[in-house]
């Protein structure tokens, strides 16, 4: 009884461990074991693993080039901010100094410099006259905005002493800004040099070798020393033989200043105060003549 019960143990045994090595070697086997059991499963796992990867290696580039983009966007943004930014302080670009390097600008559209040759030609016996001592050289462009009766804004031309052309320049930029209405701002010679056409237009001018009117002395407009602002509303008032007469005709009504209309100047008004702030003289405070229109700058001959 003893030996068969040692008998059966010993076969249990040996069962027990059979199937324990069955069962290391069954879960101990390589994957390319298991794929030639079960390829379409092994393989299939073995494609996700490697997709995953992938994605998230894209995913990575996808950042990292979006990061790059963002950075260049906004190199690009202020590199054209900085393209469109208009010039402070009146400093013109290197193309307008290559192109005007004699120009002086004070602010976009408000400058001056030198008179052209075409502008020569244009002006020469015209407010240029044939005997005009002035040079060429005394004598400077401005060119300016302003804002007309119609509220729009436009360029104005005007010639004038090269001494007075930084007042100008100045003083028609503070009155832009202010919106202050000028009818028009032409050269003379499109009037043929004629003053009381000009005036007559209401027409804002500075230079004209003449003489003043009734006289044989050369006016200060001879020298582009003196300009004209808004001449119909601001009349040129003499008096003779104790009549009143009136220049431009046709402005008569203007000539009392007690009343109250549009354009008119006076000691309260813009145009008035910037330039006498600039050391100029005004008509309107003249003893034996008024004239409301007129703006002088007297300056040191060397």
């Amino acid at each position: 009884m003893k030996k068969y019960m040692k008998f059966t143990g010993a076969v249990i045994c040996f069962i027990l461990l059979c199937t324990c090595a069955f069962i290391i070697s069954h879960n101990s086997k390589t994957l390319s074991d298991y794929a030639k059991e079960e390829p379409e499963i092994a393989y299939m796992q073995q494609q996700t693993e490697e997709t995953e990867e992938t994605a998230n290696e894209t995913k990575t580039d996808d950042a990292a080039a979006k990061e790059a983009d963002f950075v260049n966007d906004i190199s690009v943004t202020k590199t054209t901010i900085e393209a469109a930014a208009p010039a402070e302080n009146g400093e013109e670009t290197m193309s307008e100094l290559q192109l005007y390097p004699d120009r002086t600008v004070y602010q976009p559209d408000f400058y001056y410099e030198p008179l052209t040759e075409d502008l020569k030609k244009r002006i020469t016996g015209v407010s240029y006259k044939e005997d005009c001592p002035i040079p060429y050289e005394e004598l400077t462009h401005v060119s300016v905005l302003y804002v007309n009766f119609k509220g729009n804004i436009s360029t104005g031309d005007i010639i004038c002493n090269k001494a007075i052309a930084q007042d100008l320049v100045e003083i028609f930029y503070e009155l832009y800004q202010a919106d202050y209405q000028i009818e028009q701002i032409r050269l003379v010679d499109e009037y043929g040099a004629d003053d009381a056409l000009s005036m007559q237009d209401n027409n804002t001018s500075c230079f004209n070798y003449r003489t003043i009117a009734g006289t044989n002395k050369i006016s200060m407009h001879g020298r582009g020393l003196a300009i004209d602002i808004n001449p119909f509303f601001n009349p040129y008032i003499t008096y003779k033989n104790g009549q009143q007469q009136v220049s431009p005709v046709g402005a008569e009504s203007y000539a009392d200043r007690s009343q109250p209309f549009a354009y008119k100047i006076d000691e309260n008004d813009l145009c008035y105060r910037l330039f006498t702030e600039h050391g100029f003289s005004w008509g309107g405070n003249w003893n034996h003549s008024k004239d409301y229109q007129h703006f002088e700058k007297k300056i040191n001959q060397p």
